[in-house]
């Protein structure tokens, strides 16, 4: 790592990384690894670790694993595991060779817990969670002693092989380390290492009927793998005595375990537990709907890889808890899209225009800027002809003072091709404004005129003939609180779901070749926002976009 580079990213834990490299600690060698447990998706947090760690991997010339913690067979699937590997590889990150599984690991694993009962330090309990809990003691008082504490090391392991036998029921019985219930640290009154669970395992199947806990199993990979700095997030601090004493005890390589800040967002929850409840409840529609924080809801709505990275360089690592605000997320967005997406042409909510005085039989193609930040990235051409159709929300009948878009008698630019003027305003029996009947300029393709003169008003349309139809899905924020966790007495966060996190519109109109962009791509629908082409369809077959963000906080005003 270069000076330059070194000051531009140093905190507290490459500041530590760098002192074990120049002090000649683990030969200079960093290894990290990134553990997910595959019990459901990746989300945002996610990825400040995975950034985290693979960013300095590469950073101090070192390598990063990808290790799935496969330690509980109740609530892993094949499919979060799939899901994992394909998440790094869209946000730019590989593991090359160096993919791992805890299960991988189980047989060394119940080696050194035979090895800790040999030596005095782990005996099988009788006790169930819920008396061990009792015994447990609290902040204040010491914990007592399981009954079971002084068995012999005979019995203790002839126990401990009927457990992995499969001779006792679920619960009925686990392996503790032996440490100290009167510790001031709870995780080390005589913390769980392996319990009984008698279910299939995705990838060992069902040989084993027994399964490390996650603080025996995270600390001996990682001394397995050659971990040199296990980064973890703050709530494994309280953790990291119990890690060091396992492998102290077990005589094993100790990496380093460093704790830093999760990520926390507000507007939005970050854990999976709660998540899994939106799913299941139907308050969302799957892990992968756009209004969730997880990679796979974000990729579907359209945020790049880019804006995800940029996102946690600028939120970078602290030692204390804060919550970003999701503003800084959506800035990251808008910018990476400003300057990435191709721009396109759409109204929401059409409004039939006629141009009285444009040939019957006449159309023709204007140039459309693709994207005016990238000057190579060319033009199109964008059908024209005597019928068209421009938003709603760009006519007003009556307009205030200051007012620049379309209203009677007032001289508009249409993008990329005409001056036009409304001369007449159609409205059905009941009242509603159902056309408007326009004059062109002819001399003022491309927005120009023989006498200079030009117009304020620009506005967004599509050609009658061409346009194609598409439902457009409008995705805000899935909650209405800034903490939505914050609930009233006997209250629940589901309490402050955001009733208008979704709206749908049926009828919306884009210009032809937004049906040529690839699906997850995004683009701008100029005046309106980003969106993306859906891999959904709608019910009546047509294609879906999802609104990746708005051209603005909306919520900025609203919250004011």
């Amino acid at each position: 790592m270069s000076e330059l580079e070194a000051e531009k990213t140093l905190d507290f834990i490459r500041t530590r990384i760098q002192e074990d490299q120049q002090s000649g600690k683990n030969d200079g060698k960093v290894c990290t690894r990134f553990p997910p447990e595959p019990n459901g998706y990746l989300h945002l947090g996610h990825a400040k670790s995975i950034c985290l760690n693979f960013g300095i991997a590469q950073e101090f010339g070192g390598l990063c694993n990808l290790r799935l913690d496969d330690t509980n067979p109740v609530a892993e699937k094949t499919e979060y595991a799939e899901a994992i590997q394909d998440d790094l590889r869209w946000l730019g990150f590989d593991w090359e060779d160096r993919f791992f599984h805890a299960s991988d690991y189980f047989d060394q694993l119940h080696s050194w817990a035979v090895q800790l009962i040999k030596a005095g330090k782990a005996f099988v309990c009788d006790l169930s969670f819920e008396e061990m809990k009792a015994h447990r003691g609290n902040l204040i008082e010491p914990g007592k002693n399981s009954p079971f504490r002084e068995r012999m090391v005979e019995e203790n392991l002839e126990l401990f092989e009927q457990m992995r036998l499969g001779e006792f029921p679920d619960g009925t019985k686990t392996l503790r380390a032996k440490i100290d219930m009167s510790s001031p640290n709870l995780n080390l009154r005589d913390p769980v290492i392996y319990r009984i669970i008698h279910q299939e395992h995705p990838k060992t199947g069902d040989k084993w009927k027994i399964y490390p806990s996650y603080d025996f199993a995270h600390g001996q990979s990682d001394s397995l793998e050659g971990i040199t700095h296990s980064l973890c997030t703050l709530e494994f601090e309280h953790h990291r005595p119990l890690y060091d004493w396992l492998c102290q005890n077990l005589g094993i390589h100790h990496p380093q375990q460093i704790e830093f800040a999760r990520l926390n967002l507000n507007y939005t929850v970050m854990s999976k537990r709660k998540m899994l409840r939106l799913v299941e409840e139907g308050r969302v529609n799957g892990w992968d709907d756009p209004r969730m924080p997880t990679l796979q809801g974000m990729r579907r709505r359209g945020y790049t890889s880019k804006s995800i990275r940029d996102f946690c360089e600028k939120v970078g690592v602290a030692k204390r808890e804060n919550v970003i605000e999701v503003e800084l997320l959506e800035h990251c967005l808008r910018h990476d899209l400003n300057l990435c997406s191709p721009r396109r042409l759409g109204v929401l909510d059409p409004l039939k225009v006629t141009i009285s005085n444009y040939p019957e039989d006449k159309s023709e193609t204007v140039d459309a800027v693709n994207n005016p930040e990238d000057p190579d990235a060319g033009t199109r051409p964008v059908p024209f002809s005597k019928q068209l159709y421009v938003d709603r929300n760009d006519f007003m009948e009556d307009p205030p003072k200051k007012y620049f878009r379309m209203s009677p008698g007032r001289e508009v630019r249409l993008k990329y091709a005409y001056y036009v003027t409304c001369t007449e305003v159609v409205k059905d029996e009941e009242g509603n404004i159902t056309e408007l009947i326009c004059e062109y300029d002819p001399e003022s393709r491309g927005g120009g005129t023989a006498d200079g003169r030009r117009v304020k008003g620009t506005i967004q349309w599509v050609d009658a003939s061409t346009a194609q139809p598409c439902e457009v899905r409008l995705y805000d924020r899935l909650f209405n609180k800034p903490d939505p966790e914050k609930v009233e007495d006997g209250g629940d966060f589901t309490d402050n779901l955001n009733p208008d996190s979704l709206e749908i519109i049926h009828h919306a109109l884009v210009e032809p070749s937004v049906t040529e962009i690839s699906i997850g791509q995004a683009f701008q629908l100029e005046r309106v926002g980003y969106f993306c082409l859906d891999s959904d369809k709608a019910e009546d077959g047509k294609k879906v976009l999802n609104r990746t963000v708005a051209m603005r906080d909306s919520w900025a005003k609203i919250n004011k």
